[in-house]
């Protein structure tokens, strides 16, 4: 039977979902986040946990250009992973998911999106493969998006396009906070000034930066008011070409409620949205 992916074992993508839930609880006013004491308890030194990750991690930042020093890196990287202790590792995981429940919810938390999710989906079956019947199409396939990675020669998947948000995750408070405070003037700059309401939604955005969910929420919501207001201010609208434009909008928002991603470009879809709103109460007024 082939290796299926397992995100509640794949180490790589437990530490990224904790270091991004750090940064939703930062954001979050929260004075502790429990993520921190997690981290510090289950990836300490002396854990096979923390020896996983080393490996996973030279997996994700070693470079080559040629492709026969990658072939032979990654069979060293395996060869490591053998070693490792495979019990301890998996009553090391049980307890780390177990603390992880504990303080938060589970579906919220594994919900949560890992730029680099394709590649340590890849790793994770790769390493396994020892203990497991794999396809051989299956594992080289795995082997291919890591050697991909390793020199260079991977096109990001659009869906992954998210290193810049990821390397803000990473950031202490203040650089964030400071982040957010370019960011909006940003936004001012390209979209004139912002209002109350889009100002919240871009809070909404970064303050969930880990929790989807939550965002997912907080957006269908804002949608569904959007939409019943564009469609009052469609009856109060003359002209037949902004009536089928307004009706794009609608159909356009309510498309992100259907979408099971969050994208940037929601965001950019509803601050618009915004505007065309504040535009049109004018343009009635007249």
């Amino acid at each position: 039977m082939a290796l299926k992916h397992s995100k509640i074992r794949n180490v790589g993508v437990l530490f990224e979902l904790l270091t991004r839930q750090i940064t939703s609880d930062t954001l979050s006013n929260s004075k502790k986040s429990p993520a921190i004491a997690i981290i510090k308890e289950y990836f300490k030194k002396d854990t096979v946990l923390a020896r996983e990750l080393e490996l996973y991690k030279a997996l994700q930042q070693q470079k080559y250009t040629l492709d026969v020093k990658a072939e032979r890196f990654i069979d060293i990287v395996i060869s490591e992973y053998a070693k490792t202790n495979r019990s301890k590792s998996k009553r090391e995981k049980y307890n780390l998911v177990r603390e992880i429940k504990q303080h938060y919810n589970l579906d919220d938390f594994f919900k949560s999106r890992v730029p680099n999710y394709r590649l340590n989906a890849s790793i994770f079956k790769l390493l396994e493969a020892s203990s497991t019947t794999n396809t051989p199409t299956q594992l080289m396939q795995c082997r291919y998006n890591i050697v991909e990675h390793i020199t260079g020669t991977h096109t990001s998947n659009k869906h992954d396009n998210n290193t810049a948000l990821s390397e803000y995750s990473k950031q202490d408070k203040d650089v964030r906070l400071l982040s957010y405070k370019i960011l909006l003037e940003k936004f001012n700059q390209k979209y004139g000034k912002l209002d109350s309401k889009q100002k919240s939604l871009l809070r909404e955005y970064i303050n969930n930066i880990s929790n989807t969910s939550t965002l997912k929420k907080y957006m269908v919501s804002e949608i569904n008011i959007i939409n019943k207001i564009l469609k009052q201010l469609t009856k109060k609208v003359k002209d037949d070409v902004v009536r089928v434009k307004l009706t794009e909008v609608h159909t356009q928002l309510s498309n992100i409620k259907s979408d099971s991603i969050i994208r940037d470009t929601h965001l950019v879809s509803m601050l618009r949205s915004y505007d065309l709103i504040r535009e049109l109460k004018n343009v009635v007024k007249r």
